[in-house]
């Protein structure tokens, strides 16, 4: 790291137990359960899975981020709240599924589906600010359909590690 003039940040380096073994080892000394760590956009931490009692990690996305995250597409959406309603239903479905490309991992589904569902709920505050009269008949029901005309709906993409690492011949 030298050679590269880089450091570690002191407040934010250090070792944490964490793993397979934690939790039994940590029971042992009468400590509470594993740390997690902020990683990549995730916080990680051991889980058990529900199928065999098996370890895990569980991954969740940062809430501060997706909190960010969902206020950034807000308030670019009440800016371009002009626009007409297939433009913006366009550009708010690719910016929900860049955001579900990285962050729809296994363990994860309320983080998505909180962010889609906070996205819709910015949208529609968008639109009902395009007029000064708030009864411009954009009632949740109608909502929801441009939402699932739009916006792709909140669902796992990618596999567990180890059925993507399967090397089938």
């Amino acid at each position: 790291m030298a050679k590269f003039s880089l450091k570690l940040h002191p407040d934010k380096t250090r070792l944490i137990e964490f793993g397979r073994y934690a939790q039994a080892n940590r029971t042992k000394r009468g400590e509470d359960k594993p740390e997690t760590f902020n990683f990549l956009g995730f916080t990680h931490h051991c889980a058990q899975r529900r199928s065999d009692g098996g370890f895990t990690v569980m991954r969740k996305s940062i809430a501060k981020r997706l909190g960010a995250s969902v206020q950034r597409i807000g308030q670019a959406l009440l800016a371009n709240r002009s626009l007409p309603m297939a433009d913006q239903g366009r550009w708010v479905g690719a910016a929900v599924r860049g955001w579900l490309n990285y962050h729809a991992v296994p363990g994860n589904t309320q983080a998505i589906t909180s962010f889609r569902d906070r996205i819709v709920e910015a949208w529609r505050r968008a639109l009902h600010r395009r007029s000064q009269k708030a009864r411009n008949g954009l009632t949740w029901e109608v909502m929801r359909k441009l939402a699932d005309q739009y916006i792709p709906r909140a669902k796992i993409l990618h596999p567990y590690p180890n059925q993507r690492l399967i090397v089938r011949i």
